[in-house]
C-alpha cells in the first residue's frame, strides 16, 4: 500500500500544481480558464510551444516558479507511475479488488486468523472439508504464499475491526484465532464477538492462565497446544491402541468410516421419533454414537428407544456414501 499512498500524493501534488497555474494566470494575465490551463500544461511539461500571449513582468516570474515547480512534479509523478507498473502493483490491485469481492459473496463461512504453523494445518482441514475460509495475515510474505496457494486473505491486523469487518465477519459462521501471541488473540476475540455475538469463535492458549480471559472475552472453545501435545503423548503410551483407532476414524486421509456431526432440522422426518423407528441402521448403515440435546445436555450413549427431537445434533459414524445417506434422510 506505501506504493498506492506515494501515487496518491503525486497526482495530488500534480493536480495541486495545475490548479495554481491556471488560477495564476487567470488573475496575472487576465486570460480565460481553457487558457490558462492550455498554458500551465505546455509549461510544466516543457514541451516548447510558445505562450499564447505576451507575459508581463509578473506572468514571466510566475511561469519561472511554475517550470521549477511543476516539472519535478511531473518528474516524481511519472517515476511512481512507471515504479507502479514495472513491480506489478496494477494487478496486484486488480487481483485484492477481484478477491475481495469474492469475499464480499460469502454466506456462513469461516474466519481463519493467523497464518502460522497452526493456521496452515486449520487451513488445511478447511480445503479437506472443502468449506468457504477467509485467511487474516499481517505479514505481507505470508499474504502472498495464501495468494499463491490461491486462499483467500486479508492483509491487516484481526483485531481491526475493519479488516474483520472486510472478511465479512457479519456473515460468518466461525472464526479461528491463531495470531502470534495470546494478548492478540484476546483482542481478535473480544473484536469479533462485539461484530457478530452469534459467531461460534475458537481461540489458541499458549498460557495456562490466558484461558480464562479467552473464555471472558468470547471465545467458545479455547484450545491450548501445550495441553491437548501433553495429554497426546501420554495416551499413546497408555492407550496407542485406542489412538491409533482415533486417528484413523477423525483424521484418517484415506479411509472407510468417518466421524460426522448432523443437526436435526423441525421438519426433519426423523424429528421427534426414536432411533429404533427412523431406521437409520437399516436404511443408511450409520451408526449413532452420540446426541446432543438443545438444552445442551449430552447422551454419549444413546439406546434404540432414545427419541430424536428437533434441534438435536447426532454425532455419527460411517462411510462416506453413508453418511451422505444420512443427511439427505435428515
Amino acid at each position: 500500500m506505501s506504493i498506492i499512498r506515494r501515487l496518491s500524493w503525486a497526482i495530488f501534488l500534480l493536480l495541486f500544481i495545475l490548479t495554481m497555474g491556471t488560477l495564476g494566470y487567470i488573475l496575472i494575465e487576465k486570460w480565460s480558464p481553457l487558457d490558462a490551463l492550455y498554458m500551465t500544461v505546455i509549461t510544466i511539461s516543457t514541451v516548447g510551444f510558445r505562450e499564447i500571449a505576451p507575459l508581463s513582468p509578473v506572468g514571466k516570474v510566475f511561469t519561472i516558479c511554475l517550470i521549477i515547480g511543476g516539472i519535478g512534479t511531473v518528474i516524481y509523478t511519472l517515476g511512481i507511475i512507471v515504479e507502479f507498473l514495472a513491480e506489478g502493483h496494477l494487478t496486484g490491485l486488480m487481483e485484492r479488488r477481484k478477491m475481495r469481492k469474492q469475499i464480499e459473496e460469502l454466506r456462513n463461512h469461516y474466519i481463519l486468523c493467523g497464518y502460522g504453523r497452526v493456521g496452515r494445518q486449520v487451513a488445511k482441514e478447511f480445503l479437506k472439508a472443502r468449506v468457504p475460509f477467509v485467511v487474516i495475515e499481517n505479514n505481507p510474505d505470508t499474504i502472498l504464499k495464501c495468494r499463491e496457494e490461491g486462499l483467500l486473505c486479508l492483509e491487516g491486523d484481526a483485531s481491526d475491526d475493519q479488516i474483520l469487518k472486510a472478511a465479512d465477519v457479519e456473515r460468518a459462521k466461525g472464526l479461528v484465532a491463531v495470531v502470534d501471541n495470546d494478548a492478540d488473540n484476546v483482542f481478535v476475540t473480544l473484536s469479533a464477538r462485539v461484530l457478530n455475538p452469534g459467531i461460534f469463535i475458537v481461540a489458541r492458549a499458549e498460557l495456562e492462565e490466558s484461558e480464562e480471559k479467552l473464555k471472558k472475552a468470547g471465545a467458545d472453545r479455547v484450545i491450548s497446544p501445550t495441553a491437548i501435545g501433553g495429554r497426546r503423548m501420554a495416551a499413546l503410551l497408555l492407550k496407542p491402541l485406542v489412538c491409533d483407532y482415533l486417528d484413523v476414524v477423525a483424521h484418517g486421509e484415506k479411509i472407510e468410516y468417518q466421524l460426522e456431526e448432523l443437526g436435526v432440522k423441525e421438519n426433519s422426518p426423523i424429528a421427534n421419533v426414536t432411533i429404533r423407528e427412523t431406521g437409520i441402521r437399516e436404511k443408511t448403515g450409520a451408526l449413532i454414537l452420540a446426541i446432543k440435546k438443545a438444552s445442551g445436555e449430552f447422551n454419549t450413549n444413546p439406546s434404540a428407544s432414545t427419541v430424536i427431537e428437533a434441534g438435536d445434533k447426532l454425532v455419527v459414524m460411517g462411510t462416506k456414501d453413508q453418511l451422505e445417506t444420512l443427511q439427505d434422510l435428515i
